[in-house]
């Protein structure tokens, strides 16, 4: 199998003194470099004894050192759990009764965060959402491998990242493409946290679908955070530049770097578009994902790149992507009047099928092996509501989760949210639902973000009671409609927290 850390080892060695990485910091890395860490890591993890299989608690923060990591553990047969560093420390201990790991790979700061009382309740304090390894410090099977000079906290028994360099490579096995190798966790509750198990194959394919919608070829520059959305532009020959989280700094990069393509959550491109609303002319394509983009911040994309493409990605943690639509396509869709958000065709390879409840079920190479503990998946239920339109494109028209039933109606939110978000005045617009004590019915509630600061909130709500009744179904117009700032939101993709933005309508909190 011609699996993307082969291809990486390949493209890396066709180009050792080219830039590959720029960190967040401004450091770079070059292709060979990157290659070497890889190897090294791979090679000398096997020497310290890691075994095909072994799980790897992977707490480091994006950077080249983490993807030369990530490459090393996947050549070495691994199973790469993340420990996503921004969660906080709930969530990653719960992650970790889910699935203990034999390895500890972790920067010495988040031993010293773990470990260090004083320290812990420092940052604590001031909200920095550090990992807690405490539970897999302690752990006396767990070995682990350190980033960066001995801190406090770090084991005595913790091998630096440079002992494992220079080791002498004994017998290889190549590792079973179809057997678990990255555990990523999506969000839920702390207590039971659904791990998705993916195999080399299915990242493989992922990167190679991802690659394939949006080609890149040696001297372009994708500005992006994240190892796997940055993978298909290192193993193209272009350079990946990780950005810091700040809209200004996002900005000044995408001319200090020469960005061509630029991907984001739509939350914090919105932020970005803030600071700088017209792009330079050599960013060709700026690519969405991770969460639903409001109508006004698909306007405000293609606003910024006028010359180029916008493309937003529809994908799920079990399968990266599933179908990509233009920016203008979506907005031509809801401008049309025509309900629900268009998501696009479906991948190359992804076969979409809408259930007798309208729930959409895709099978696909990208697809993951299934959840932890739980038996392999034939097929994966998204949990979205759609149908397929008349040239075959995803639509989608709500998701299960968030149905409302008001009587013996089904009330999809996400069918009407996006028809709302069009209106003027209007930027963001979300439906939920409040029990009424006397009815056992759910009280709807639409909450809208006004598009602009001098917007009257009373204006705009009497606009919209007179507005909806022609504009949607007249058994989901909502019983209440409040006027907020912002609309909640969690997660590092920064989606709407409904359970929050319920809790605030319930409470009658603008």
């Amino acid at each position: 199998m011609n699996d993307l850390v082969t291809r990486f080892l390949d493209t890396a060695g066709q180009r050792p003194d080219e830039v590959a990485v720029i960190d967040p910091d401004g450091r770079t890395t070059t292709f060979g470099e990157l290659r070497r860490l890889a190897l090294e890591v791979s090679t000398g993890l096997r020497a310290e004894g890691l075994a095909t299989g072994d799980g790897v608690l992977f707490a480091v923060r994006n950077s080249a050192t983490a993807i030369g990591l990530f490459l090393g553990l996947l050549r070495a047969g691994a199973v790469v759990i993340s420990a996503d560093t921004a969660v906080g420390p709930a969530l990653v201990s719960a992650r970790l009764r889910a699935y203990r790991p034999s390895w500890l790979v972790a920067e010495s700061l988040f031993f010293t965060t773990s470990v260090v009382g004083p320290v812990r309740s420092f940052c604590r304090r001031r909200g920095w959402p550090v990992p807690d390894l405490r539970q897999a410090i302690g752990d006396a099977g767990v070995r682990s491998v350190h980033i960066g000079r001995r801190l406090p906290g770090v084991p005595r028994s913790s091998s630096a990242l440079t002992d494992l360099f220079d080791r002498v490579p004994g017998a290889w096995t190549e590792p079973d493409p179809d057997a678990p190798a990255f555990v990523v966790f999506t969000s839920g509750t702390t207590s039971r946290p659904k791990g998705v198990v993916h195999s080399l194959r299915s990242l493989t394919a992922a990167v190679t679908m991802l690659g394939e919608h949006l080609p890149f070829a040696p001297g372009d520059v994708l500005h992006a955070d994240g190892i796997v959305a940055g993978l298909p532009a290192l193993l193209g020959g272009a350079r990946l530049s990780l950005p810091k989280p700040s809209p200004k700094r996002f900005a000044g990069d995408l001319a200090a770097r020469r960005v061509t393509h630029a991907y984001g959550v739509p939350v914090q491109l919105a932020e970005v578009f803030g600071v700088l609303p017209r792009w330079p002319d050599h960013v060709r394509h700026l690519v969405m994902g991770s969460a639903p983009a409001a109508p006004a911040v698909l306007r405000q994309a293609v606003a910024a790149v006028p010359a180029g493409r916008v493309l937003s990605v529809y994908a799920m943690t079990e399968a990266i992507p599933l179908a990509v639509a233009r920016a203008e396509d979506k907005l031509a869709h809801l401008e049309r009047g025509l309900p629900g958000d268009l998501l696009g065709t479906p991948s190359p390879g992804v076969t979409a099928r809408i259930a007798g409840d309208g729930e959409l079920f895709v099978s696909a190479p990208n697809a993951c092996l299934g959840y932890l503990g739980e038996p392999p998946l034939a097929e994966l239920a998204t949990g979205d509501l759609a149908r397929l339109d008349d040239a075959g494109r995803i639509v989608l028209t709500g998701r299960k989760k968030d149905m409302l039933i008001r009587g013996s109606y089904n009330i999809y939110p996400g069918l009407y949210e996006p028809l709302i978000a069009l209106l003027p005045g209007v930027r963001e617009a979300a439906m939920v639902g409040t029990p009424d004590p006397v009815t056992e019915d759910e009280t709807v509630v639409l909450a809208v973000v006004a598009d602009s600061d001098d917007a009257d909130p009373a204006r705009l709500v009497r606009r919209l009671r007179r507005e909806l009744p022609d504009l949607i179904d007249a058994e989901a117009v909502p019983d209440r409609i409040v006027v907020l700032p912002e609309l909640p939101r969690s997660g590092r993709s920064r989606k709407l927290d409904r359970g929050r933005l319920r809790e605030l309508v319930a409470a009658g909190r603008p």
